[in-house]
C-alpha cells in the first residue's frame, strides 16, 4: 500500500520528521514537538491535521489515545522506498575502519567474516549477522595433486570462495617414487593438475561427473579410478554439510535497545540464532532474481516471514566474487531504527567484502 500511495508534500515532510524524531528519543511524537525540533514553518494545528491524515492512511498510529504518534511498519516502508537517503558519509567511514582493523589476506575467510560482524554491531549498535560462503555452492577455481609421501598424493581443490578442500590418497601403482623418480612423479602430478584444472574451472564439485577422463593421455590412465573416487568423495562432504553457517556478533549492542528490555521477545530472537538457524538461512542465505538485482533487502515488523522477528527491522545485502552472490551482510535491530545509516553501513560492508575477496 504504502509504495503506490500518494502524499503532498507536506505530508512527505511531516512522516519524515515523524520517524526521524521517533527514532531519536524512542517516545510517541507529538505536533509540538515537531515544529519546535524541525523549523516547520506551520502552525502545530497544521502539524496535527497532517499526522491525522497519516494516521488514517496506516502510516502513523496512536499507542495510547492521550499519546502522540508513532510509524507503523507500513510508514516506515514508506519512508525507506521514497525519503530516506543512505549516508555517503558513514558509508565512507565504514570502509575505512574495514580497511584499517581488518587484515586480510593474513586472516582466513571466517576471520575476516568475524571482524566485520564486531565492526558491524559496534558502529551500528545492532545485531549483526554474516552468512558463510556455502562450500557446496562454491565453484572450483584451481585443483592441485602434491606429493606428500612415499606412496600418498594428496588432491587440494580452491573453490571461489577461498575455502579449501583436500584429500589424501595413494599413488596407483606402479608409480612409486623409487621406481619413477621424485622429479619424474612431480611433472606426472602438475601435468594431471593443469588437467583437472583446465576441464573443471568454474563448475561445482558434484559437477565432476561430467569429467571425460577418457581424455587423459594412456601414461595416465592409472590414475584415473583413484582421482575420480576421491573427488566424488569431496563432493559428497561438501553437501552434507550444514547450509547454515551463520556468524553473529552484537548481541550487547543489541540488549541496549528498549525494544529488547522484554525478556520473551529477546528469548524468541535468541532461539531463533541459536536453533533455529536453518530458517534464518532460508530468509538471508539464499538470494532471489529480484534480491540479486538490487542485493539490497530491507524487512519491516510484519514483513519478516519469521514470527521472531515480527517486532523487528532487517537490512540485508549479498555479497559477491566474479558478480555472483556467495555470501550476506545483515543487520537486525528494533523497527525503530535510522535505515539510512544501517542502509549505509550494510552495503558499505558487503562492498567491502566482494571487493577483498575479488
Amino acid at each position: 500500500m504504502s509504495r503506490s500511495l500518494r502524499l503532498s508534500p507536506r505530508q512527505q515532510h511531516v512522516l519524515w520528521a515523524t520517524v526521524r524524531h521517533y527514532v531519536a528519543t524512542a517516545e510517541p511524537v507529538g505536533s509540538k514537538a515537531l515544529v519546535q525540533e524541525y523549523n516547520l514553518s506551520v502552525s502545530p494545528a497544521t502539524i496535527r491535521n497532517a499526522m491525522g491524515a497519516l494516521e488514517r492512511s496506516g502510516l502513523l498510529y496512536q499507542p495510547h489515545t492521550s499519546a502522540g504518534r508513532v510509524p507503523s511498519d507500513s510508514g516506515y516502508r514508506l519512508y525507506v522506498d521514497r525519503l530516506m537517503q543512505p549516508s555517503e558519509e558513514l558509508a565512507r567511514q565504514v570502509d575505512s575502519r574495514f580497511s584499517s582493523d581488518l587484515n586480510w589476506p593474513a586472516w582466513s575467510l571466517e576471520a575476516l567474516l568475524k571482524g566485520a560482524a564486531q565492526v558491524l554491531a559496534t558502529l551500528s549498535g545492532y545485531l549483526a549477522v554474516i552468512t558463510v560462503p556455502q562450500t557446496s555452492m562454491a565453484l572450483i577455481r584451481h585443483l592441485q595433486l602434491i606429493r606428500v609421501e612415499s606412496g600418498q598424493i594428496l588432491l587440494l581443490v580452491l573453490l571461489d570462495s577461498l575455502a579449501t578442500q583436500s584429500m589424501v590418497l595413494p599413488l596407483p601403482q606402479p608409480g612409486n617414487a623409487e621406481e619413477a623418480g621424485l622429479e619424474a612423479l612431480d611433472r606426472e602430478l602438475q601435468i594431471l593438475s593443469n588437467f583437472l584444472t583446465h576441464h573443471l574451472r568454474g563448475r561445482l564439485l558434484s559437477e565432476i561427473t561430467t569429467l571425460d577422463w577418457s581424455e587423459l593421455d594412456r601414461e595416465f590412465q592409472r590414475y584415473a579410478d583413484a582421482l575420480r573416487e576421491a573427488m566424488l568423495e569431496l563432493a559428497r562432504h561438501t553437501e552434507v554439510l550444514a547450509p547454515t553457517q551463520l556468524i553473529v556478533s552484537g548481541l550487547a549492542e543489541v540488549l541496549r535497545q528498549p525494544e529488547f528490555s522484554e525478556s520473551q521477545q529477546l528469548q524468541a530472537i535468541l532461539h531463533l540464532l541459536e536453533e533455529e538457524q536453518s530458517q534464518l538461512w532460508s530468509l538471508i542465505g539464499k538470494s532471489s532474481p529480484a534480491v540479486e538485482a538490487s542485493r539490497l533487502q530491507v524487512w519491516i515488523g510484519s514483513e519478516n516471514p519469521l514470527e521472531p522477528m515480527q517486532g523487528c527491522a532487517l537490512v540485508s545485502s549479498t555479497y559477491v566474487k566474479d558478480e555472483r552472490p556467495i555470501g550476506s551482510v545483515s543487520l537486525l535491530g528494533p523497527t525503530r531504527m535510522m535505515y539510512e545509516n544501517v542502509v549505509a553501513v550494510v552495503e558499505a560492508a558487503a562492498d567491502y567484502l566482494s571487493t577483498t575477496l575479488n
